[in-house]
């Protein structure tokens, strides 16, 4: 990319030279320089400067034309741009880029199979699987800069389409038929990647995936996964260990139901999110305060009016933040504003939710997060409690 007329830096070919992401870095100088309104952006999401010293994915508040007037040089354009590739720094960029493209290296063939896989192209995949069968378990060597840095995935976990790159989480529409080669081939369903500060399976990042969802592969792909025997419960650890709660605080409800209809563990969490109103009643009297605390963010964000009265009944407060890995930033009132149901949110504040507490992200009300979603009958409900 050399045009300096051009807007956000594309993907570059897997193969590319480091001269291409030299000049694409060259572009988002440019861009630095002029104002480009869309450069200013990449930056913003990219340049850990401008992000959130304990959030770190999340941009600080900060208007376009701050990030214009700060000094910005080629190597704070070089680690922009290697930060939207995922790379830790420009160093681990030139790193990889010098392995990937030694032909016949370990980092060309894994990185070969990965574009295989994330392209549903079955046929290269097959004949690179046939010519190296340890390319099966290979693990990915990319330095990054999430958490943590090495996050080692196999090709298996590329179906999942989440915890990679960000620009290669995409599902093609033969991705069962993918999965089938990788698990034939001998890969192993339950093996573990670094991914959100945990150690995670294929099976939990897929049931929390966008892509695999929009693609209509998720569902799917669930059941091959089970089928080859993916532990339905969960292995590793981290936030994401269960993939049935995993499904529920992502709002894959279909997801959820096959999980448990295969025989994964419905706790009163789960239950609450899937609303099961007996089911939860019948476990709330021997339920920890976590638990609880839980069922009432997941009913809310899920939609659930009845088991969110119940648990209000049972002495939960409508007012406090969900707890950690529930979207712990906001209420459940955010959530249901956020969802657009008026069912819900109406008995979160006839039951006393304050109205004015803000988020700790974004730093707005349940009516903001109502006007941004455009939920307008949900705001004018909000707006009649004031």
């Amino acid at each position: 990319m050399t045009d300096d007329s051009a807007t956000k830096p594309e993907p570059l070919p897997f193969l590319a030279p480091l001269e291409q992401y030299q000049e694409q870095a060259e572009t988002v100088l440019a861009g630095h320089r002029r104002g480009d309104p869309t450069i200013l952006e990449f930056i913003h999401r990219h340049h850990p400067r401008f992000l959130d010293e304990k959030v770190t994915w999340l941009p600080k508040e900060l208007e376009p034309e701050e990030i214009a007037a700060a000094p910005f040089t080629q190597s704070d354009a070089q680690l922009s741009l290697a930060r939207g590739y995922s790379f830790l720094d420009w160093a681990a960029l030139a790193e990889h880029v010098e392995a990937v493209t030694v032909p016949g290296s370990p980092t060309f063939r894994f990185e070969s199979a990965v574009e295989a896989v994330i392209g549903g192209d079955l046929p290269s995949l097959e004949t690179m699987l046939r010519d190296d069968p340890g390319l099966v378990s290979a693990r990915s060597t990319r330095r990054t800069c999430h958490d943590p840095s090495t996050h080692r995935a196999t090709l298996l976990h590329y179906l999942g389409a989440n915890g990679v790159e960000g620009y290669r989480q995409k599902s093609p529409a033969n991705a069962v038929a993918i999965a089938t080669a990788l698990l034939d081939a001998g890969a192993e369903v339950d093996a573990l990647a670094g991914m959100y500060g945990g150690e995670h399976p294929t099976l939990p990042m897929l049931v929390s995936s966008d892509p695999p969802a929009r693609a209509g592969v998720q569902l799917p792909l669930t059941e091959t996964l089970l089928d080859r025997g993916a532990a339905i419960d969960g292995v590793g650890s981290g936030p994401w260990r269960s993939p049935l709660r995993t499904a529920l605080v992502f709002g894959f409800r279909d997801i959820a139901e096959v999980l448990a209809r295969r025989g994964a563990r419905v706790d009163l969490v789960a239950a609450a999110g899937m609303g099961r109103l007996d089911q939860t009643r019948a476990m709330l009297a021997d339920a920890t305060p976590v638990s609880r605390h839980q069922a009432l963010a997941l009913a809310a964000l899920l939609g659930h009016p009845d088991v969110v009265s119940l648990l209000l009944d049972a002495g939960e407060d409508p007012s406090r933040y969900n707890p950690e890995g529930f979207h712990s930033h906001a209420t459940p009132l955010h959530q249901a504003a956020l969802a657009g149901d008026a069912a819900v949110v109406t008995v979160l504040a006839e039951r006393g939710a304050r109205r004015d507490l803000q988020d700790t992200l974004y730093h707005g009300t349940p009516l903001d997060w109502a006007v941004y979603a455009g939920k307008t009958e949900v705001a004018e409900l909000l707006r009649g409690y004031a």
